[in-house]
């Protein structure tokens, strides 16, 4: 495993005495149909200095003042690099992530070589996309990346450490590390914390990393082929925004120079095996709906199909828990209270739940049944919004956690947003803030 494939960051973190709770703000591609949430995120800004002026929301993507809006950005980048808003930080952070309910989720703050990142099909790359990665949604987000000075993360990277070799030696010496920030995070979403290992501790953090990469105990861990690319990161959140940060990089490299900052991406890395974390399922909504979804489903899988009605969301939702993972099935929300568990017979015992019904929806608005859809987190959320005039939604089953390294490794990126690494509110909040322009 080449040892450039991860080193120690190089950060900017916000002044001590900035109010961090209106600086923090979630993960761009959270909300998406939900503006109402980004509202109140403006709000409780107000005037301060805020990571909310250095993205893009991705709600207001198809908004007319598109470049009214990236010119912003940038402009607020260059200003906030240069008026000492943001103070330098050199080595990794552990991260602490209190969520709402509790739980305490723990990261590392490393930098990764895009040179060792590949998101294509078939990918054998040190860096691997756990999903398919829709190059069609890396154009927009390269507008903004294209003359930025900053980048701030959203990147949540996985490694398989399942003697907890990693992380977890630093979070027992949590007491005496350097705290570097400590916030309560807005609109009740927990909590943020970073602490500042030693040399010693940041030393042997990274050596018990690189020991991860070996080919054969990776391939014994999984049942996989003696010789099996080993893959050390796995992209579990923000895949578009690395794959982005790919594309800008080989925009620049012809001209720029191996040493160049835009070369290497901010992650935040987690242990896949970390109690705290939970895997969620990400929802399908259709919006602008056309056709007799009950009807278009039966002609799209045949009598393969099983339609069960549902009294309420809550008995829908209970029916899809009890399925076996041997059936594809999905819950099925409309408006007045129209709800069904949809049962697919047959599937390939490789494939996923998410891949069938993926399928579904890529036909149905190809065949204009639909006019979009949109990718939601969270149960209560896609409920509220299916039951909109015009909307719908596919309510999918979770994906266990324990499957995820050996599937993708064995059988490549899992189908587009197949799975969330937490619920909506349970996303990373951009703080930490990184060069990218010599």
């Amino acid at each position: 495993m080449p040892a450039s494939s991860f080193r120690p960051p190089h950060l900017l973190l916000p002044r001590a005495d900035l109010d961090l709770q209106r600086w923090s703000v979630i993960a761009c591609d959270q909300y998406t149909s939900d503006p109402g949430y980004w509202q109140q995120v403006e709000q409780a800004v107000g005037d301060a200095p805020s990571a909310l002026r250095l993205i893009y929301p991705e709600v207001f993507l198809a908004s007319a003042d598109k470049r009214e809006r990236i010119a912003a950005i940038q402009t607020a980048m260059r200003r906030y690099a240069a008026s000492g808003l943001l103070r330098p930080h050199a080595g990794t952070v552990l991260v602490e992530r209190t969520l709402a309910d509790g739980r305490v989720r723990r990261g590392l703050m490393l930098e990764l070589d895009l040179e060792q990142y590949d998101y294509t099909p078939g990918s054998t790359s040190a860096i691997r996309p756990t999903e398919g990665t829709i190059v069609e949604r890396i154009a927009p987000r390269l507008e903004v990346r294209r003359d930025a000075e900053l980048e701030l993360p959203h990147i949540l990277v996985l490694i398989d450490d399942p003697a907890r070799t990693v992380i977890e030696p630093l979070a027992a010496e949590r007491e005496r590390l350097a705290p570097l920030y400590d916030t309560a995070l807005m609109l009740g979403s927990g909590r943020v914390a970073g602490f500042a290992p030693d040399a010693g501790l940041q030393a042997q953090a990274l050596a018990a990393l690189q020991a991860l990469g070996d080919a054969d105990a990776f391939a014994a861990r999984h049942g996989l082929p003696a010789g099996t690319a080993t893959m050390l990161f796995a992209v579990g959140d923000g895949n578009h925004s690395l794959a982005t940060a790919k594309a800008n990089w080989d925009r620049l490299k012809a001209t720029a120079g191996p040493d160049h900052p835009a070369r290497w991406a901010l992650v935040e890395v987690e242990n896949i095996h970390d109690p705290a974390m939970e895997f969620a399922p990400i929802h399908r909504l259709l919006i602008g709906v056309q056709a007799d979804l009950r009807a278009a489903l039966a002609a799209h899988f045949g009598e393969r199909l099983q339609i069960v009605e549902q009294p309420d969301a809550a008995a829908m939702r209970a029916a899809l828990a009890a399925q076996p993972r041997s059936l594809h099935a999905a819950g099925l929300l409309q408006p007045g209270g129209r709800h069904a568990l949809v049962v697919v017979q047959g599937a390939p015992a490789a494939q996923l739940d998410v891949a069938s019904f993926q399928g579904f929806v890529d036909a149905l608005l190809a065949q204009g049944g639909a006019q979009e859809v949109d990718y939601v987190h969270g149960d209560e959320a896609l409920a509220r919004l299916a039951a909109q005039d015009g909307h719908a939604g596919l309510h999918l089953a979770t994906l266990g956690k324990s499957e995820l390294i050996a599937r993708v490794a064995q059988h490549g990126p899992l189908p587009r947003k197949s799975f969330s690494m937490g619920e909506a509110d349970e996303k990373r909040f951009y703080l930490e803030a990184r060069r990218i322009r010599p």
